[in-house]
Order: structure tokens, then sequence, then C-alpha cells
């Protein structure tokens, strides 16, 4: 048994791809519409994010008490929060930080809709 995905309703497709795919630098892997619901599937060689949007759903405000981050791993924190930061202008949430305690690099960003990544840079 293994995650497969995980799913977000998006305000704005057009706008959740540049963040996801040109500024993340996570790769469209997929797509299809059904019922008038686009879905838009980023990530990596481990795991995807569905990006769902309906034109005619209204997408609540993020709560992150119900879901907090969605972490990806990268080589190097400090460079690609730059990068990204640079390329997307999005909210920083946290700078990037050493956890000891996992023995990793972190940082959060908040892209559309609020909902927040975490990048991961494995110090092991």
């Amino acid at each position: 048994m293994d995650v497969i995905h995980a799913a977000i309703w998006v305000s704005d497709m057009e706008g959740a791809r540049e963040f996801f795919v040109d500024g993340v630098g996570l790769s469209e892997n997929w797509s299809f519409t059904l019922d008038g619901v686009e879905n838009v599937y980023v990530g990596g060689d481990r795991g995807e994010i569905q990006l769902r949007y309906d034109p005619d759903r209204e997408v609540p405000e993020t709560d992150r008490s119900r879901l907090d981050h969605v972490a990806v791993s990268v080589n190097d924190t400090d460079a690609e929060f730059e990068r990204i930061v640079d390329a997307t202008d999005c909210d920083v949430v946290e700078p990037p930080t050493t956890i000891d305690a996992a023995d990793a690099r972190v940082a959060f960003l908040a892209g559309p809709d609020g909902y927040v990544v975490e990048l991961v840079e494995d110090l092991g």
C-alpha cells in the first residue's frame, strides 16, 4: 500500500498551475475533465497533488487546522526558496530553517488559495 495523491480544490486552475508547475517545479503529469470539473495531477516520482477546479464551486478559505501543508523534496532549500519566491512572489510563511530532530532544512511558502508548501532538504 502507498499514498498515490492528495486532492485540493483551487479557485483558479491557471494560477495553481503557474505556482505548482512553473514556480515550485513539479511536473504536470496528466489531466482530465469529468462532469465539468478539471483535474490536473502535478508531482514527482513518489506522489501527486490533484488540483481540482469547478467553475461553479466556491473554494472556501484555506484552514491550516485541517490541512497544514504539503511537503516536497528539494536538493537545496535555500536556493529553491529564493527561486520560488522570486518567480511567484508568494507569501513566506517561514523562511529556511534547520530542524535538527528531523535532520532536515525546511521552509514554508503559501501559494494560491493559501495552501502551504513545505520545502524539505534531507541533510542526512
